[in-house]
């Protein structure tokens, strides 16, 4: 093709010079061979010049062209919305850009203003954004607007813009990220959060105000206990109950604040046939049947056994409570990695509605006609600083499952 378009641009030269000797000849009537051939000579060199630099110009342009479009195959793979506008009208945008401002296909959303789709609110700082984007021409990073897609549903997204050339013009590129969700979820964790802050005030309270008369109440006891030595045995069950109000106090105050509590080996085993030994005249009252089973060899856990008893105690009670006519409550312990155990309790209770269980472990929400929500909020916590899970599922007239995964000690260390 380059040795084509050289031939050409000779011949071209050769007839430009021709030519402009015949005219030359034909008005003044001179005709000199050398200009001729110095004419000839300079017209094919300035041709020859002209012609390379045009090879080169059309092959940079292809080599742009087929830049551009991969750049384009490129961006339309990013999972991340991106739209590009110019005098603020959308003149680009990506499969994911469509999806996210819910358009059928791209004509949905080209030729739009940009405004268009930024919530009213937003206007004026978007505004200011791109200004200042113009002057300085540096990149803006995450900043977070309102879009309004649409279908008029609205979504929070983060925005990456910057100043780039396309298509011949200045245009703004931007990058949107999706944040609905995320900010939704922090803001759930915001809300738990205040609640946490105020039920552990509450608690920090009342926990001061009852323990106070209980001290003065023991007092009198162990008084009156050392004067009739006759009923020492009903004095020593009334102090028993002080006691264990006292314990109960105690482990309301893990709401308030963390507590400094010693974390032990257990096995999980001996805890929790404590615990079902503890329970089970309650189950039996209610027509309920315990039945553990140790899926494989369970090692040591280190936990702090009040605690945890007082976890499982609590999910048992609910699992008791969720079967009015009786059932069987299935406890399996398995390892389920190198360096965690599970602990599943399997009822056979009315279930919990699939709506209600992500806000179960919130203060103050329970599915109890009579109940406070404070209960498993505690044993979310106290899992939580045995750095565990807890996990419920659920059907309903189906019954529930609760699984606690916690951390176990290897058995090569023993």
């Amino acid at each position: 093709m380059r040795k084509k378009r050289q031939i050409i641009s000779i011949i071209a030269a050769t007839s430009v010079v021709i030519l402009y000797q015949f005219i030359h000849v034909l008005f003044i009537g001179e005709f000199s061979i050398k200009d001729f051939m110095l004419d000839l000579f300079l017209t094919i060199i300035l041709f020859w010049f002209i012609a390379k630099h045009y090879d080169k110009m059309k092959f940079y342009m292809e080599r742009m062209e087929e830049s551009e479009k991969n750049y384009k195959i490129l961006i339309e793979t990013i999972p991340d919305a991106i739209l590009i506008y110019s005098q603020n009208i959308i003149v680009y945008t990506n499969e994911a850009g469509t999806n996210m401002l819910g358009g059928q296909k791209k004509e949905d959303i080209l030729g739009k203003s940009i405004y268009h789709f930024i919530n009213p609110q937003y206007h004026e700082l978007a505004k200011k954004r791109l200004e200042k984007l113009r002057k300085k021409e540096k990149l803006i990073n995450h900043v977070e607007q309102k879009i309004v897609r649409l279908d008029q549903k609205n979504i929070f997204v983060e925005v990456s813009t910057r100043l780039i050339i396309f298509e011949g013009k200045e245009s703004i590129f931007s990058i949107f990220k999706d944040v609905t969700n995320k900010k939704e979820e922090t803001e759930g964790l915001l809300q738990k959060s205040e609640k946490l802050a105020l039920v552990g005030q509450l608690a920090a309270g009342i926990a001061h105000e009852i323990r106070n008369p209980l001290t003065s109440i023991k007092g009198f006891i162990q008084l009156f206990k050392a004067k009739y030595k006759s009923d020492e045995v009903h004095f020593n069950l009334v102090l028993a109950e002080l006691e264990r109000i006292n314990l109960i106090v105690s482990e309301f105050l893990v709401l308030a604040k963390p507590t400094a509590v010693e974390y032990k080996d257990k096995e999980i085993k001996i805890l929790l046939n404590d615990v079902v030994t503890l329970i089970n005249t309650h189950a039996i009252m209610n027509n309920v049947q315990i039945i553990v089973e140790f899926e494989s060899e369970i090692s040591t856990i280190v936990c702090e056994e009040n605690q945890l008893k007082q976890v499982f105690i609590n999910i048992l009670k609910n699992s008791i409570e969720a079967m009015p006519n009786g059932g069987i409550i299935d406890i399996k312990v398995k390892a389920i990695e190198k360096d965690t155990i599970s602990i599943s309790f399997i009822d056979q209770g009315t279930g919990i509605p699939e709506d209600r269980i992500p806000k179960l472990g919130e203060p103050f929400y329970t599915t109890k006609e009579k109940g406070t929500g404070l209960g498993l909020m505690t044993s979310y916590k106290i899992i939580e600083n045995h750095d565990g899970r807890l996990k419920i599922s659920s059907k309903i007239n189906e019954g529930t499952k609760v699984e606690v995964i916690l951390p176990r000690v290897p058995s090569e260390l023993y």
